[in-house]
């Protein structure tokens, strides 16, 4: 029997996890129909580049990424959230392929076929892919998306219009999928989704089944859930609507990580009118003040944006005020970037010069490392479980239930008796802004 050459995919994946779990479900499919997945350009019959297309300088990167894609291997693929412009990418780079937006698995690859076909003799019951799929995370580690798109128009957001309005997964295939990354290895679920706290409402929380038991498809009920499969459970993404108070209990008993990521945004009252943001209202300290109380191990992390068109210097000083009664554990920040295609570009408001917002972001990120850091000082000394990322010949790198992997801090140990995926007790000896170090118990 003649056989052909195995047909080789190069893979760029940029943005966030949402989008790398498209990437992981497109990398799914071509490797169940016998598709290799190589490293470099140099190697690869057709590069397929998943791009971002949130802000301005993720479009510039995701073009400059698909130029040096066709300058290394010529045969390039575009899809995912910039590919909803395709006029813009096609402006610069005439020469792609095929151009395609979020979500849409099926046409990246029939265009991936029309490029390379695959093997005629690739025969699936032989050639296995792992039945949690192909996954581009650490083996102990995993994003598990629970819906797609968004309800809400934030004015300076235009992923409901890049990906839609808000579908969510029934809960029991989330489960499933759940449980097979369990049964492969995964220690860590990371739940992710655009509105997590939103999860179930477009199915009016329909109670599907999973392992022959109901469970609703709400938050709630899927935490619950997950909580019995043993490992640990980390929420992203969370609106602080009210029906976040119904998982601080879990998080207290130990059930699923103390850990909230909830992208307020900003706090003035009025910049949180002009951007048009869902579930905010003034009780917002006395719920922070509430879930502490219940859980005080409470990790809470946050997004801001500074310098959004009509901030004024009351506006920014009110935001500083704020964090310093939040006392909120991990924040990042970023400088306002108008979004082609936002409302925020057509406020009647005065825009902000972007050296004010330069030292804005300045002052922003020295406030909040004071409170970082006096944060993490309180727990040296205190005994935690860790999960270890990775180990070299300096040491282990670990996380904490306050970090999650990639945008927050690691924890440091002496000693290389550990592996990938190993949970091991620590005393924590020390901490700066952002890390602490640590010695086996």
């Amino acid at each position: 029997m003649t056989t052909t050459a195995t047909p080789k995919v190069g893979f760029v994946s940029l943005g966030c996890p949402k989008a790398l779990v498209d990437s992981e479900r497109i990398l799914t499919q071509l490797r169940m129909e016998g598709y290799e997945v190589v490293p470099t350009y140099q190697d690869a019959d057709v590069v397929v580049v998943n791009t971002c297309g949130f802000i301005d300088s993720a479009k510039a990167e995701s073009l400059e990424v698909i130029g040096e894609a066709i300058k290394e291997n010529g045969k390039v693929i575009v899809t995912g959230c910039m590919g909803v412009e395709e006029g813009s990418i096609r402006e610069v780079h005439p020469s792609v392929l095929s151009v395609t937006g979020p979500q849409q698995y099926e046409q990246v690859v029939s265009a991936v076929h029309e490029v390379v076909p695959p093997k005629t003799e690739h025969n699936p019951l032989i050639d296995l892919v792992p039945p949690q799929g192909v996954k581009l995370t650490p083996r102990h580690y995993a994003y598990l998306k629970i819906s797609e798109g968004c309800n809400h128009s934030c004015s300076f957001c235009i992923i409901p219009s890049m990906r839609g309005k808000l579908v969510s997964r029934p809960v029991g295939e989330v489960l499933s999928e759940a449980e097979r990354l369990v049964k492969a290895g995964v220690k860590e679920l990371l739940v992710i989704s655009q509105d997590t706290s939103a999860y179930g409402v477009d199915l009016k929380y329909k109670t599907d089944f999973w392992n022959g038991q109901p469970v609703k498809t709400r938050m709630k009920e899927l935490c619950e859930a997950l909580s019995s499969m043993g490992v640990w459970v980390r929420l992203h993404y969370v609106y602080p609507y009210p029906n976040v108070d119904d998982v601080i209990p879990l998080m207290a008993a130990g059930k699923i990580l103390p850990y909230l990521d909830i992208p307020f945004q900003h706090a003035s009252p009025r910049v949180l009118k002009l951007m048009k943001r869902p579930a905010f209202e003034d009780r917002t300290l006395a719920r922070i003040k509430s879930w502490r109380e219940q859980c005080p191990d409470l990790t809470i992390r946050s997004t801001f944006i500074v310098g959004f068109p009509g901030e004024t210097e009351e506006d920014f000083q009110y935001l500083l005020d704020w964090l310093t009664e939040a006392q909120l554990d991990r924040v990042g920040c970023f400088q306002y970037s108008p979004v082609e295609g936002a409302p925020a570009n057509d406020l009647d408001v005065d825009s902000v010069p972007d050296d004010v917002k330069q030292e804005r972001w300045d002052r922003f990120m020295a406030h909040q490392q004071a409170i970082s850091t006096a944060r993490l000082q309180m727990k040296i000394g205190r005994e935690m479980d860790v999960l270890i990322d990775e180990v070299d010949d300096q040491g282990a790198v670990a996380r904490s239930w306050a970090d999650a992997p990639e945008i927050d801090g690691s924890v440091f140990i002496e000693g290389t008796d550990f592996q990938p995926g190993d949970t091991i007790r620590v005393r924590i000896v020390d901490a700066d802004e952002y890390d602490m170090w640590a010695e086996p118990v």
